[in-house]
């Protein structure tokens, strides 16, 4: 299959680019490259453009005679969406509305969606279905669940069908060390341990000891990268046999808190980094993990990757990359 990848030189798309290209898809990322990193895709196509430009979109789509879309372009960062909604509706909801102009006008009808489980908000039952209500609590989850809206209707409308995927935590990196996510653009768990493992920045803040959990810390469903860059060649494979449009979360349907984290990172690097403990943030939600029975089933999915494959690949692309690509 030929595919654009939209925000495929970041972090979730360049894996993703790497293993459509293994499994013999042809490739063309679109990307501003305002986050995107060219030597994480340095051997693929590049076109550098945003996905507003509904133009352009239609352009490449003919150009490069490319069947389907994978959309991962976006902002995606929860705290500061409350800081700059207007930026995270532009951007997010604004823009993806000229990509699929763009697609109808190339006649490209096919999606896989980056969506999140921030659609949900603070889970009204665990684990995660994808009947869960959905109650975002940041402008940033409400974009994700405007675009899902939307590609409803461009279906019902257009006949454009596509899968959303709602990610859980992603984390890991390549095995062999080579991509990973670069810490200058995230406030995600896993890479801030790592910098602080590392003696490249604060000592790691674990807020809140006193959650009515295991070991008392708050629990999260971290899924490896590559785990999900599967689960969209999967859902394109999907769209290729089925004629409907369909959601799926991606987690490991397993909870990790966040001392696991902390001493799993100790175990793996060697190294007993200083810890700081703080009150409870308000709005963290205590637990949170995936009910992944509908992906499995549907799509025949299922993760590889356990918290310690997690943290040992992380581990191998922040220790040999402290500066982040090409440094």
């Amino acid at each position: 299959m030929n595919v654009l990848v939209t925000g495929g030189a970041g972090y979730i798309g360049s894996q993703t680019v790497h293993a459509l290209r293994a499994g013999g898809h042809r490739v063309v990322v679109l990307d501003t490259m305002e986050f995107g990193q060219r030597a994480a895709i340095a051997d693929t196509q590049l076109v550098v453009g945003n996905v507003a430009d509904t133009v352009l979109v239609e352009r490449v789509l003919r150009d490069e005679r490319l069947d389907a879309v994978i959309h991962f372009a976006a902002y995606k960062a929860p705290g500061e969406s409350m800081e700059q909604p207007e930026r995270y509706f532009a951007n997010n909801v604004s823009g993806t509305l000229g990509l699929l102009t763009g697609m109808l006008k190339a006649n490209v009808k096919r999606l896989v969606f980056s969506s999140s489980c921030a659609v949900y908000g603070t889970p009204s039952q665990l684990p995660v279905s994808e009947q869960n209500a959905l109650h975002p609590e940041s402008p940033y989850g409400e974009t994700k669940l405007m675009v899902e809206e939307m590609l409803k209707w461009f279906d019902v409308c257009h006949g454009l069908r596509s899968v959303a995927l709602r990610y859980f935590n992603a984390a890991g990196a390549a095995l062999d060390g080579s991509n990973g996510e670069d810490w200058t653009y995230t406030l995600n768990l896993i890479p801030l341990v790592m910098k602080a493992a590392l003696g490249k920045g604060p000592a790691i803040k674990v807020f809140g000891t006193d959650y009515p959990t295991p070991d008392g810390t708050a629990v999260r469903d971290y899924i490896h990268v590559l785990d999900l860059a599967d689960a969209h060649i999967k859902a394109l494979e999907y769209l290729e046999r089925e004629q409907t449009s369909n959601i799926f979360n991606l987690g490991t349907g397993t909870g990790s808190s966040v001392k696991q984290v902390v001493d799993l990172t100790k175990q793996v690097s060697g190294i007993d980094f200083p810890v700081e403990y703080a009150p409870r943030r308000p709005g963290d939600p205590i637990a949170v993990w995936a009910d992944n029975t509908k992906v499995r089933t549907v799509l025949g999915w299922q993760p590889k990757y356990n918290l310690h494959e997690i943290i040992d690949s992380a581990w191998r692309w922040h220790s040999t990359h402290p500066e982040g690509f090409g440094k």
